[in-house]
């Protein structure tokens, strides 16, 4: 029997790392001392893989920041479409003026007019979850204080809305590294699959593009919560999530059913109601005194038609079919459209859970987060491009097969190119539109793939890569795992792993002779 390894080593397992291994001398040597490093530990490399790719994100979105002296002075350089010649646009500088941010508006009390004079005249609020919406307009305070500062002291300074987006992009930065950090503390024999939240192309393209990752952090983090066996704490992490963006509140679903075959029901039961008490908490403050503004989230969700990057989308651009609703007034909502989308949503998660209770071993938490946040993705009305960031951390969770996982965030990012471009349209030498549905159809058959695959390792648990490396389920708390088959308890936290092919010969590598050594423990039993 191989000894087990407290630690993946990805220069023996993962092809793909030993091949750029080679840049620096090859795959780790047999006998190297691992896990001795004071400084250069797992994690704060991984981390400092993070703040490189948040630097290159933020120079991305650089060119939408500059200014140019204008007839009434310094403005903000958007001439000629720069934002999507660039590929820079972000979310932050046009809602920075849209929401009255920049005159002291509270959201969800203030409110303006759209579109005044026309059809489309209508009385908007801030549009995003509270959180999401109180966090723009402290960061707008917060520009007000810095410029306030900047005209006595020696500060640097911008236009305001440049000074905004800069306050905001700290915190945004801020959230992915916790999101980093949270992965590392819930792989710890298997750090290096971080790196692959750390450097993921989505992150390269979307840390800024809007408010995301604020919430991709609430929600990872409140799994490392529950992992610890601190089930109220994750909920309250999961309902601030979901008052951030609303997709955290899903994993509940996940977390029931993982509880319901773990016979610890009780678990999923404290969870929820930390999620339901934490979500209640933040919104009542502001649907109360508000209750058309705090409203406005759930009625422009309702209202909006497909955008361009959905399913309905797609169909409708190549056959010519008018929608569900047909063609709809201004302002009108498309309540086919909307019943249609909820409905194959809620058949996905009825799929799921039978799948969940029927799969041969009571099935990890991370997999079914991902089918269920993925799922979500794919049937609804709206697929804004950064929304694909919520299934990073639960992919690497999910399937940390590393060269898979790269692929699909690569085809994924690319979308946000082939997004600005379209927007150019083709009179601009813009990409046709045929082109950009392409890009959009690949991503998503890049993440259906990715759900068969989660799906089979379900149904075939000796397939799955963390079960064999891990343990039985690392994101499910230790003390919690009745339901679990012995031979899987016996394997959690050892850190057992399947002795790794490496080329013959290759100086410093395991001998051919240590990989013939036969496996028989369970949890390396008809893995290939």
């Amino acid at each position: 029997m191989t000894e087990p390894l407290p630690r993946d080593i990805p220069t023996w397992s993962d092809p793909l790392v030993a091949s750029v291994s080679r840049i620096v001398g090859g795959p780790m040597g047999r006998h190297a001392l691992v896990g001795r490093s004071r400084f250069w530990t797992p994690l704060r490399v991984v981390l400092l893989f993070a703040v490189a790719t948040l630097a290159i994100s933020w120079l991305g979105k650089a060119p939408c920041l500059q200014q140019y002296d204008g007839d009434n002075g310094p403005q903000l350089d958007w001439r000629n479409s720069r934002q999507y010649v660039a590929m820079c646009y972000t979310d932050s500088v046009p809602l920075y003026g849209i929401h009255n941010l920049d005159d002291g508006a509270l959201p969800y009390r203030d409110s303006w007019v759209q579109d005044a004079g026309t059809p489309r005249e209508q009385v908007r609020y801030m549009e995003y979850p509270v959180l999401t919406g109180l966090f723009q307009w402290a960061n707008a305070r917060l520009t007000e204080q810095w410029l306030d500062a900047a005209a006595v002291l020696p500060l640097p300074t911008a236009l305001p809305v440049v000074v905004y987006v800069d306050h905001i992009a700290v915190w945004l930065a801020l959230a992915w590294l916790i999101v980093v950090w949270a992965v590392v503390r819930l792989r710890p024999s298997r750090p290096w699959d971080a790196a692959l939240v750390a450097l993921s192309p989505l992150v390269a393209v979307h840390a800024y593009t809007n408010y995301d990752t604020l919430a991709v952090a609430a929600a990872t983090v409140g799994l490392l919560a529950l992992a610890r066996g601190r089930p109220w704490l994750a909920g309250i992490l999961l309902g601030v999530g979901g008052a951030l963006k609303l997709y955290p509140l899903f994993l509940l679903l996940p977390v029931l059913l993982v509880a319901i075959r773990r016979r610890s029901v009780g678990t999923a039961v404290r969870t929820i109601a930390g999620a339901a008490v934490a979500w209640t908490a933040v919104n009542l403050p502001i649907a109360l005194p508000w209750p058309t503004g705090w409203w406005e989230f759930f009625r422009l969700n309702q209202d909006r038609g497909p955008n361009p990057e959905s399913l309905y989308n797609i169909v409708a651009h190549f056959s010519g079919w008018p929608g569900f609703d047909g063609e709809l007034a201004p302002n009108q909502a498309p309540v086919v459209l909307n019943a249609v989308s909820a409905a194959a949503f809620a058949a996905c998660l009825v799929g799921i859970t039978v799948l969940a209770l029927k799969c041969p071993r009571p099935p990890r938490l991370a997999p079914l987060c991902f089918l269920v946040v993925a799922a979500f993705l794919v049937v609804n009305k709206v697929w804004s491009p950064q929304y694909s960031l919520w299934l990073v951390p639960l992919a690497v969770l999910a399937v940390p097969h590393r060269r898979l996982l790269l692929g699909w965030m690569t085809v994924d990012a690319l979308v946000w190119p082939a997004t600005m471009l379209s927007y150019l349209g083709v009179d601009n030498k813009g990409l046709p539109t045929d082109w950009f549905l392409v890009t959009v159809l690949a991503r998503d058959a890049v993440v259906v793939a990715l759900c068969v695959l989660v799906v089979r390792t379900m149904l075939r648990p000796e397939r799955d890569l963390v079960r064999t490396t891990v343990g039985d389920d690392p994101d499910w708390p230790a003390t919690d795992r009745r339901g679990a088959r012995v031979e899987d308890l016996l394997t959690v936290g050892t850190g057992v792993r399947l002795p790794v092919r490496v080329p013959h010969g290759k100086r410093g590598s395991p001998s051919r002779a240590g990989q013939r050594s036969e496996a028989r423990h369970p949890s390396e039993r008809g893995v290939g």
